[in-house]
């Protein structure tokens, strides 16, 4: 899909502080667990880190379920869109937030 290819190429060139920014969006914790993604928990146990795609709408964020670590990303119309998008939501909305 490419929504989630576009999601991952930036995810590679991110500060290790964006990279714990993202996963504290996600997760609920800014670190990777000892033994790595494989043994992320979840609020039932070991849970997978996982990207849905959700209808699209202007000016959307992205939001998570970080009881299950579940990344629900906006079907974007472009890659720059998603970029930008996801960077507002993991540095703003790390702790939370609401509509605005």
């Amino acid at each position: 899909m490419v929504l989630i290819k576009w999601f991952w190429k930036p995810v590679g060139k991110f500060t290790q502080h964006e990279r714990a920014l993202l996963l504290q969006f996600v997760t609920g914790s800014s670190r990777v667990p000892h033994g790595g993604f494989a043994n992320l928990m979840g609020g039932g146990g070991l849970q997978a880190f996982t990207i849905s795609s959700v209808n699209y709408r202007p000016y959307i964020l992205p939001t998570a379920s970080t009881c299950i670590n579940l990344l629900k990303l906006p079907e974007y119309t472009s890659e720059e869109e998603l970029n930008n998008r996801i960077r507002v939501a993991f540095e703003c909305g790390s702790q939370g937030y609401g509509m605005a």
